[in-house]
């Protein structure tokens, strides 16, 4: 075997050699231990599922379960652990401030349908509530209910120029405000237990500004009833306050419970 032969073997041993010695050090190595991730405590608490807008009705839907960090949940938050049927219970109210997706649900921007603020919610923008006294007679037999639509008439009773002649009183009956929103009855802002009628002193309508002072000048002037509207009627114009003083121009007058020819108002 000539030199250069031997020189290469050796040269190949060494080096499979100092292979074999790096592997067999890099087996032995174990990687260094990975340190436990703490497991923060977390508690269930109740959000919304869906944006809930201002003044809206919250459904089963539009909220759900979340795990929440329990350091980071406040005592506002509904948790599923103190209240499991918070779902429940917070459905029907109405959000008196907005909630964004994901927000926790609080018991503070909400109101119940027999709280106290609940028809200041439900008021949509730039709308009133104002309340008038009604009665069996002058608010269609007890028949109306929350949401239903009325017209509310104006009557008065005027002295007849020729009343020295033995002549009657002009009764005069006109229609001031039309398609009016029924609010509540008494203090019931909704039907309960599927009654079909109810009866109440005071009656509370939804009414723009414009309106508002023409109902509260109407009950100085004379006795206010209400008439039921049709269902089919709800989406028809309301008559605003310059059409209510056109027609006030061509009164029905009423002599002895019977209508005669329309007669302009003085």
């Amino acid at each position: 075997m000539n030199r250069a032969r031997i020189v290469v073997l050796t040269v190949a041993i060494c080096a499979g050699g100092v292979a074999a010695y790096l592997a067999s050090g890099s087996d032995n190595s174990a990687p260094p231990p990975v340190a436990p991730v703490a497991q923060l405590p977390t508690v269930d608490v109740l959000v919304a599922k869906n944006d809930i807008g201002l003044g809206q009705t919250v459904k089963p839907e539009d909220v759900q379960w979340q795990t929440w960090p329990a350091a980071t949940a406040s005592a506002t938050f509904i948790r599923r652990n103190e209240r499991p049927e918070g779902a429940t219970q917070v459905t029907g109210s109405i959000a008196r401030a907005p909630f964004i997706q994901g927000e926790p649900i609080r018991d503070q921007k909400l109101v119940k349908p027999e709280g106290s603020g609940f028809m200041a919610a439900i008021l949509p923008t730039g709308m009133r509530a104002i309340s008038t006294e009604i009665s069996p007679e002058t608010g269609a037999g007890g028949f109306i209910l929350p949401n239903d639509r009325v017209d509310v008439l104006l009557t008065r009773r005027l002295k007849n120029p020729d009343q020295a002649n033995g002549a009657p009183d002009i009764v005069t009956s006109e229609i001031i405000l039309s398609n009016i929103r029924v609010l509540a009855i008494d203090q019931a802002p909704k039907e309960k237990d599927g009654q079909n009628a109810v009866v109440g002193k005071t009656v509370t309508l939804e009414l723009n500004p414009a309106q508002t002072a023409t109902l509260s000048a109407a009950r100085q002037s004379g006795t206010l009833s209400l008439a039921l509207r049709s269902i089919v009627d709800i989406k028809m114009s309301e008559v605003t306050p310059d059409e209510s003083a056109q027609k006030r121009d061509g009164i029905s007058i009423i002599r002895y419970g019977i209508p005669s020819q329309t007669a302009k108002a003085r």
